[in-house]
């Protein structure tokens, strides 16, 4: 039969899952930020391991999808904003675990970098330690407090907060996330469908080393189990480092779409992206263009001291396990239909 549904619906719960649901749900876990595309995940792997969840977001009426990811009344979404701590802290009280997730990938209105990844954080720590909870916070490869990147100064900011409140915080970096909701993938097979070419910003030669959205929520899972190390910054990223041009390359022959791939000065990319920024959703903004300057791979380093998800127990998922299940939809019309026995 022909199945209608997105790629991204959630399988049968498993025997293990079932257990999980059925055992008494005493112990609480704060996520804020959960109802966004990371959030969903791991919101989903803490109700699979029997962890009651409080979901803290801005618009708890929109977060209703949800609650189908557990049983009755262990996901609970409730009111809180990071510009007012009193918000945060209420949203925290009675955790074990307080999860940070929140982050922006442009500015807008009063949702700043500055307000958000380094105010917000801090709130959310300071939280966390007035609450006795463990705290995870999850950031970003490239978060540099010497950055020219806005994004990536307020990241490492942030993450610093972080630590000076709750020195045993566990901080997660990810690569770029890839997954059935995500930002990059779904945004460029997207354009792909009207322009007859995709823009290769500065040549396309940044490397990049993608990690699935399952196992960032895993490596989160073992953090609010105390498996992870105690004041540790791990990296996270997938099994393949590739450069921005092999991305567009797999992405373009996953759907089947023949596109120019146009390399682009960052000169250029920054003047274009000075006229995007206006739009309410931009394609592209200045402070992007000096992030796509810089590598985004896991480092050296964090290989040799095991802060990566091996570390962590995880194999990472590699991209081709996961992208045609999603970029299916982006396909021309005729040339696939996707067939659920």
């Amino acid at each position: 039969m022909v199945d209608a549904a997105t790629s991204d619906d959630m399988p049968l719960p498993d025997e293990a899952e079932l257990e999980a649901r059925s055992a008494p749900m005493e112990r609480l876990v704060t996520v804020y930020g959960g109802s966004g595309f990371i959030g969903r995940h791991v919101v989903r792997s803490l109700a699979r391991m029997g962890w009651r969840v409080r979901v803290a977001v801005r618009r708890p009426d929109l977060a209703g999808h949800l609650q189908p990811l557990g049983a009755v009344g262990q996901i609970n979404p409730v009111q809180a904003n990071l510009r007012y701590p009193a918000s945060v802290l209420r949203a925290a009280e009675g955790a074990e675990a307080v999860i940070n997730l929140v982050g922006v990938l442009h500015e807008g209105g009063r949702q700043s970098f500055e307000a958000v990844h380094h105010f917000g954080a801090k709130q959310v720590a300071l939280a966390a330690r007035e609450v006795g909870a463990r705290l995870i916070h999850v950031s970003a490869i490239g978060a540099d407090p010497q950055s020219g990147s806005s994004y990536a100064r307020t990241k490492a900011a942030g993450e610093t907060a972080a630590r000076e409140a709750v020195p045993e915080a566990v901080v997660f970096r990810p690569s770029i996330v890839f997954g059935p909701e995500d930002n990059f993938f779904n945004r460029f097979a997207a354009m792909s469908r009207l322009a007859p070419a995709l823009p290769l910003i500065g040549g396309g030669t940044t490397r990049f080393q993608p990690v699935f959205v399952g196992d960032v929520a895993a490596a989160v899972a073992k953090a609010v189990d105390e498996i992870a190390r105690p004041g540790t910054v791990y990296e996270l990223g997938g099994p393949e480092i590739l450069t921005f041009k092999q991305l567009m390359e797999i992405m373009l022959k996953e759907i089947d779409r023949k596109r120019l791939l146009v390399p682009l000065p960052f000169g250029i990319a920054a003047l274009q992206a000075r006229l995007l920024e206006l739009l309410p959703n931009p394609l592209l903004t200045r402070d992007q263009v000096k992030l796509l300057a810089h590598d985004n791979v896991v480092s050296a380093q964090a290989i040799a001291e095991g802060r990566t998800l091996e570390g962590l127990g995880i194999h990472p998922t590699a991209l081709g396990a996961v992208l045609p299940g999603y970029l299916w939809r982006y396909r021309k019309a005729g040339q696939f239909t996707r067939i659920t026995i």
